[in-house]
């Protein structure tokens, strides 16, 4: 069984929470305990449960009424497992939508059906397609508040249509639905005659989702393990989770930085030996030849080699209170390996509204750019479009220690 994982976003008060609630709810995937403390928080008992509590986890949020961080859910049906991302809506929290949709292979773009497509459903829609995520569903919500009109929905969704050209999705789908009464989540609603589609449940479980495992082969090294006893006595083993693409035995291979050539003997997964390991798998590598090889190492298939390069060119989301600094020197982090960054050149901004690069020579808290960096060591990696697993990257301040920074290289 696969996973799917997805990001909803939309503007505050669109119903995301909402919308997640009732997904959970109406699947039957909300623990027995967790029903009993929404019940008890009810006024009376023929009030509906407030189905927004179960992923809005802070007692912060629900005092400002608003989804303040990242939620994660998770949740699995006969067809699929699933993990959401329920970002805020915001637009002072857009660096919480990117850390949600970093990962996320579909999203949930919420519309009240009052509204219609506003500013932040551009912007919202604008990061989607900017961090790479290739499905979209936008959910007319609230569509019984406008008493289940079709020309209602028809008018958003054309409004949607003369944006998407600007956008990298390869498969958008409109679905109108109620969150609070469950209209069209789980189950076909009979007040919507004129929608012919599926149910939101229905396109999760049955969007196809390209598997990581098509993808050029990746492993970095996460734990070099020499156990030095009678019983393991020349045991080298490099433990690490395959990013994507499958591995072999007899596989060559290329170890960087030290660009040396070997070949796979042994690979390990769960303690037992196999022919192949994939995407997603936790294994441990074996190689033909003793290789100085450390945390943060990469091993790819000779045919299949990265990017390498100190110059470096990526998309940049501001994750700092204190604005970037053009000629100052950050670590840079590549999953587990880490090199000293400078950036050299601030190339310009992303208006997210407007789908349009504008000058500019700086770059603050949630701006959305492109830069120049130049590292003190090559870096192996593929460019973000390629290569989501290897292509990201996060920029750390030496002084304070904070995540400063979000980089999609290209």
């Amino acid at each position: 069984m696969n996973t799917l994982k997805f990001i909803t976003a939309g503007n505050v008060d669109d119903g995301k929470s909402t919308l997640i609630g009732r997904l959970l709810y109406d699947s039957n995937s909300i623990h027995t305990d967790q029903l009993g403390v929404l019940e008890k928080r009810k006024s009376n008992k023929n009030e509906e449960i407030d189905l927004s509590l179960i992923t809005d986890g802070l007692r912060a949020e629900r005092e400002q009424g608003i989804t303040i961080d990242v939620a994660y859910k998770y949740f699995s049906t006969a067809k699929r497992k699933f993990i959401i991302a329920d970002a805020p809506g915001h637009e002072q929290y857009t660096r919480n939508m990117i850390t949600g949709a970093s990962n996320s292979e579909l999203i949930i773009i919420l519309v009240d059906a009052r509204k219609g497509v506003t500013s932040q459903t551009k912007r919202h829609a604008s990061i989607g397609s900017l961090m790479g995520i290739k499905k979209a569903i936008i959910a007319i919500n609230k569509i019984d508040l406008v008493d289940y009109s079709q020309d209602v929905f028809e008018t958003i969704k054309s409004s949607f249509q003369d944006i998407q050209d600007q956008l990298n999705y390869d498969e958008v789908t409109f679905i109108p639905v109620s969150a609070l009464v469950g209209d069209n989540i789980v189950e076909k609603s009979s007040k919507i005659p004129w929608y012919n589609g599926e149910t939101l449940l229905y396109q999760l479980e049955n969007i196809s989702i390209e598997s990581d495992k098509k993808l050029p082969a990746r492993f970095q090294v996460q734990w070099v393990i020499r156990p030095k006893d009678e019983a393991h006595h020349d045991y080298r083993g490099y433990a690490g989770q395959i990013l994507s693409g499958t591995y072999h035995v007899g596989e060559s291979v290329v170890v960087y930085p030290a660009n040396i050539e070997s070949k796979i003997v042994k690979i390990e997964r769960h303690l037992e030996e196999v022919q192949q390991a994939e995407a997603g798998e936790n294994v441990v590598v074996h190689l033909e030849h003793d290789i100085d090889i450390s945390r943060g190492d990469t091993i790819v298939k000779i045919s299949e080699e990265p990017q390498r390069s100190n110059e470096l060119k990526a998309w940049i989301c501001w994750l700092d209170n204190n604005a970037i600094q053009q000629g100052k020197t950050y670590v840079l982090q590549h999953r587990f390996h880490s090199v000293r960054a400078k950036i050299k050149r601030i190339v310009q901004q992303w208006d997210i509204n407007n789908f349009e690069f504008i000058p500019s020579d700086e770059i603050k808290l949630n701006d959305i750019g492109q830069v120049e960096l130049k590292t003190n060591q090559p870096l192996f990696f593929d460019s973000f479009k390629e290569n989501i697993k290897t292509g990201n990257a996060i920029l750390i301040d030496e002084t304070t220690k904070n995540t400063v920074a979000a980089l999609m290289f290209y």
